[in-house]
């Protein structure tokens, strides 16, 4: 297979955009330990516990050659409704988790059946994603810490495929943010900090963490600047320039094409989730981004949401 029947194979199953680098150690690992230093993970320990796996892609695939990296759109309309949980537009549709590595799995078996190995990475692989994706040529680290694209913005996920097949690599991707600071000055938190010569995030104070990732009770100061959030945050893309929607440069901002995606989740009310069952929970939530807070957290959200008048 070349290069180029590989990218035609990607984009025939749906992704937006696919890039290939070679298989070479992180190379924001330096970073990674300064921030795990500065405690900037929070109290995702995993995140430090992983860092022999992540400092190397063969770790994941012994003789790994190359890295293949995608990215599928997800921007879709998002009202914020009173009274109502404000999702993050990611975890509207279905689990991108099981979508991706779906159509990685496919894309995997084209190689497998041409005698080499690959092996699919969707976020839970201890892997540093945007590092490859970058390389691969999908986009460039904007200062809110996400990849951004010059054309396409920055409302997509990211897949990896690593394998033992050999391509030509892709140039890494050029861009920047220039002197705009959208994004920092929007945060409700101050999450977006610059420490150790580059913006990061402290999780302890993104929101993002704060709806998902944070077990037990959000400190007072922090959930007063939670505001309608119940599950995620936009709000440092939702200001980017890059992801402004213009009749001149329609790629800017790309709406999701994906039907599951797409699919409508009949969320209750601030009341309801306070008021939910885990019969009703479960059935919410199957094949939802959604049930990574669990019900308790969900609730604890809902709460919060309501305090600040949301």
């Amino acid at each position: 297979m070349t290069k180029d029947e590989l990218k035609t194979a990607a984009s025939a199953l749906g992704f937006s955009a696919v890039g290939v680098c070679d298989v070479v150690s992180a190379p924001h690992l330096d970073f990674f330990d300064q921030w795990v230093a500065r405690q900037r993970h929070a109290d995702m320990d995993w995140l430090a516990a992983s860092r022999a796996l992540r400092s190397d892609p063969e770790t994941l695939l012994p003789g790994g050659r190359s890295i293949i990296a995608v990215t599928l759109d997800y921007n879709r309309p998002n009202p914020y409704v009173p009274g109502h949980p404000r999702i993050a537009r990611y975890a509207l549709g279905r689990d991108y988790h099981k979508v991706l590595r779906g159509k990685l799995k496919r894309l995997a078996g084209l190689l497998e059946a041409e005698g080499f190995a690959a092996r699919p990475c969707v976020d839970s692989a201890p892997i540093f994603e945007r590092d490859y994706a970058h390389l691969a040529g999908l986009g460039w680290f904007g200062k809110n810490t996400m990849l951004i694209d010059s054309r396409r913005g920055s409302w997509f996920f990211l897949g990896l495929l690593l394998t033992t097949a050999s391509f030509e690599p892709d140039a890494p991707a050029e861009g920047g943010c220039g002197t705009c600071t959208r994004c920092i000055d929007a945060c409700p938190t101050g999450a977006i900090v610059f420490a150790d010569g580059r913006w990061g995030i402290d999780s302890g104070r993104c929101i993002s963490y704060l709806t998902i990732e944070h077990e037990g009770p959000i400190p007072e100061d922090l959930a007063t600047q939670m505001g309608p959030w119940t599950f995620g945050c936009d709000v440092c893309q939702e200001v980017c320039p890059f992801n402004e929607q213009r009749l001149t440069q329609p790629l800017r901002g790309a709406l999701a094409t994906e039907p599951d995606f797409l699919r409508e989740r009949p969320f209750p009310s601030l009341e309801g989730i306070e008021a939910m069952t885990e019969t009703e929970w479960d059935l919410l939530t199957q094949g939802s981004a959604i049930r990574r807070t669990g019900l308790e957290g969900l609730k604890r959200n809902a709460r919060i949401n309501r305090a600040n008048g949301s």
